[in-house]
């Protein structure tokens, strides 16, 4: 290995020293990563009426402990016993729809609420869903 600079590393160099151009900040990137307090849920084997009232409590509690991303296990409802009821929609009953339209539907859980969007493969895919809370604030419930 030489310790001569070529000429070319030399104008390189130059150039970089003069020009306007910044460079990104790696520590600033990772300060604006926004960092999630997570908690999970999984309602599988929930009667609708049961599993609505446990999200209600469930994004009310994780609230009030300053938690932002939840993490909602529904269920894809390949095992609900609907099918065998003539009477009863296949797809109003199962829990991957319901829950989210309760909790849309319940001004109170909005008030509190950024977001409600479908869950990455790896946290369940299309049988669960994501809650972003908004930060805590004095809320009465």
């Amino acid at each position: 290995m030489t310790s001569d600079i070529s000429n070319k590393d030399k104008k390189d160099w130059e150039e970089f020293i003069s020009s306007d151009e910044a460079l990104p900040n790696k520590d600033q990137k990772i300060l604006n990563q926004k960092i999630f307090k997570t908690k999970s849920i999984d309602l599988h084997g929930y009667s609708l009426e049961q599993a609505n009232k446990t999200i209600e409590n469930f994004i009310y509690d994780s609230y009030k402990e300053k938690i932002n991303k939840l993490i909602v296990v529904t269920g894809k409802g390949l095992h609900s016993q609907n099918e065998k009821d003539p009477y009863v929609s296949k797809e109003l009953s199962i829990l991957k729809y319901s829950v989210p339209e309760f909790i849309e539907n319940n001004k109170n859980l909005m008030n509190i609420i950024n977001e409600i969007k479908d869950a990455n493969p790896e946290d369940g895919g299309s049988g669960a869903f994501y809650i972003f809370l908004k930060k805590k604030r004095n809320h009465k419930f």
